[in-house]
């Protein structure tokens, strides 16, 4: 096929090439069910890279003017989609409340200036979420599996490509583990509850930091768990205390990168430290690494989990802080016989997570876009956190606050004499909401000296603005 390329037009080269295809098969050129070339063959013609072929045919299969088959190759489509108006996107949405906040937020939206509602609350940006092209993937997905796609799981454990995608993941990060040791579940959320679920009986001890994850310790305590916190402090949890209280308990809860809600990383010396004491007082260990790909600044540290030879730490992942919120799609990493009595769980839990999201996921991390978003978002969130970081230091000069190097959250120590629970009322009355400290304590009453602020959700201005009413807020409290 003789198809012009020009490399020095500063369109990329997949892009020429899926127009070029894209014109011939709406003029008629190349007839409806007609096959394509091989990738391998046009790319040999072309001069091209073969990802470069096999990216543009993806383009054009997600837009429906192709269609490819296992054995068949790829073929024009039997019949053309319609073109219509083409997707914004980056569209705008409100980040997510917190569910105590839905109503506040509804009211403050029928208010004078509602709109300008500033939430330092949620998971990420909502604008940077990758619609079109996730999207994209799912269409490519249907086409290619049809209702196959839409049927249950062939395994409780998860699709058995999505499985493999993880563990190359997960080597990257020095974990090396087999397909068979990962269980693909509906976030780490239920990953915990899962663990919960096979190991923890009314009354049991399980270890975890203070302050923590608030949805966590929601958890712990629904399932009857007699919870012993452990400080944190900038370099995470305070290893050195746990030899006190890890003898007995059945489970120790931890999230060593970027902790929620501190921000702090664990060094690499206490996590060293925590598997030694896990090691010896026979205690598992479930590392929650949330947010740990979203990394702004530093070296990455070795997870816990790479560090275990013996099978005891279980480490959960999730795809969702980073892609979005609503795939509802993570993973857990166990081995040995508890992962026989953890899939018996999932299967018994929900059947499996959706086969369609399993395969849509994976096929748009196989394809490289996963390391492309990921790329961006670090990029857009650096930049983010480093504007709450001026914003604090101008506005709030006397409160405290961490610089975190990676992840979503900054971990703020009001100035002396203001209450968070207060605070969180002012700063209501002038459009901003925030995460008052209570809620990631045991006893809420530990937290009234902090917030927490998301600083991934908002642009830059919107940061810049929403800390200027915080102070406001304050300088109202103080002035009563």
């Amino acid at each position: 096929m003789r198809i012009p390329l020009e490399p020095a037009s500063g369109v990329p080269l997949y892009r020429q090439l899926e127009r070029w295809f894209a014109d011939a098969i709406r003029s008629g050129a190349l007839p409806l069910g007609s096959r394509l070339p091989s990738t391998r063959g046009l790319a040999a013609d072309l001069g091209v890279s073969r990802v470069t072929v096999t990216t543009a045919f993806a383009e054009l299969e997600g837009s429906g003017l192709v269609v490819a088959a296992v054995g068949s190759g790829t073929r024009v489509a039997p019949v053309l989609p319609t073109v219509a108006a083409r997707p914004n996107p980056r569209p705008v949405a409100a980040a997510a409340p917190a569910p105590a906040a839905e109503a506040w937020v509804d009211a403050w939206a029928g208010r004078p200036g509602g709109p300008g509602l500033i939430a330092f609350t949620g998971v990420g940006d909502p604008a940077a979420y990758p619609v079109v092209e996730f999207g994209r993937t799912l269409r490519q997905v249907l086409a290619r599996e049809g209702a196959a796609a839409l049927s249950y799981a062939p395994h409780p454990a998860g699709d058995p490509s999505l499985r493999r995608t993880v563990t190359q993941l997960l080597a990257s990060q020095g974990i090396g583990v087999p397909p068979e040791s990962v269980l693909i579940t509906s976030g780490s959320q239920q990953a915990l509850a899962l663990v919960c679920q096979v190991l923890v009986r009314p009354g049991d001890t399980v270890v975890v930091e203070e302050p923590t994850y608030d949805l966590a310790l929601r958890l712990l305590t629904s399932v009857g768990a007699n919870l012993v916190g452990v400080p944190v402090d900038d370099h995470g949890m305070r290893v050195e205390q746990l030899a006190e209280v890890l003898p007995g308990s059945k489970l120790l809860y931890v999230t060593p990168n970027f902790q929620n809600p501190t921000g702090a990383t664990l060094s690499a010396a206490r996590r060293r430290a925590l598997l030694d004491l896990a090691r010896t007082h026979d205690v598992p260990v479930f590392e929650d690494d949330f947010a740990g790909d979203l990394r702004y600044s530093g070296r990455a540290t070795p997870a816990i989990k790479s560090l275990d030879d013996g099978g005891r730490v279980l480490y959960a992942g999730t795809f969702s802080k980073l892609l979005m919120p609503g795939l509802r799609i993570g993973y857990l990493v166990a081995e040995g016989a508890i992962r026989g009595r953890l899939v018996e769980a999932k299967q018994v839990t929900d059947l499996g997570t959706s086969l369609l999201l399993q395969r849509a996921l994976d096929r748009f991390v196989t394809v490289g876009r996963y390391q492309a978003n990921l790329r961006r978002t670090t990029r857009l969130y650096r930049e983010r956190r480093d504007v709450l970081k001026q914003a604090l230091e101008t506005h709030l000069p006397d409160a405290r606050f961490t610089v975190p190097a990676g992840g979503l959250f900054t971990w703020v120590t009001l100035p002396p004499g203001t209450r968070a629970d207060e605070l969180l009322v002012a700063a209501r009355d002038r459009g901003v909401d925030l995460a008052s400290g209570e809620r990631f304590y045991r006893n809420p009453d530990d937290g009234l000296s902090h917030i927490r602020l998301n600083f991934a959700v908002q642009p830059p201005g919107k940061i810049s603005e929403g800390i200027t009413r915080l102070a406001a807020a304050v300088e109202h409290l103080r002035g009563r």
